[in-house]
């Protein structure tokens, strides 16, 4: 049995960071607005490093550049596959050889 993800929308991390930030604690948000305290926690983690004080990790932006990176090298990668194939199928191609005239 999958579960289903609930997706919180941007204001609503920035408020529970806001609000675990102004000293609430992250079982006491969990229990007031529905959601859990693991994923507070991982949201003030992400904040903290978009502000530059973070564990190291990647920012937001640098994870959603490694996405864009990832996605245009496996498209790079089919399409030197796709030339490879065509450079090897015209590679084994036999030239078609003029027919010669007799009046030479």
């Amino acid at each position: 049995m999958t579960k289903i993800r609930k997706r919180y929308a941007p204001e609503f991390r920035r408020q529970m960071v806001q609000l675990h930030r102004m000293g609430r604690g992250f079982d006491e948000l969990a229990k007031e607005f529905g959601c859990t305290s693991w994923s507070i926690r991982q949201w003030v983690k992400r904040a903290d490093r978009d502000e530059g004080r973070g564990d190291g990790g990647l920012t937001t932006a640098e994870r959603e550049e490694l996405t864009r990176l990832r996605r245009e090298n496996r498209k790079l990668r089919e399409e030197r596959e796709i030339l490879a194939k065509a450079a090897a199928w015209f590679a084994n191609e036999k030239p078609a050889t003029p027919k010669r005239s007799s009046d030479s």
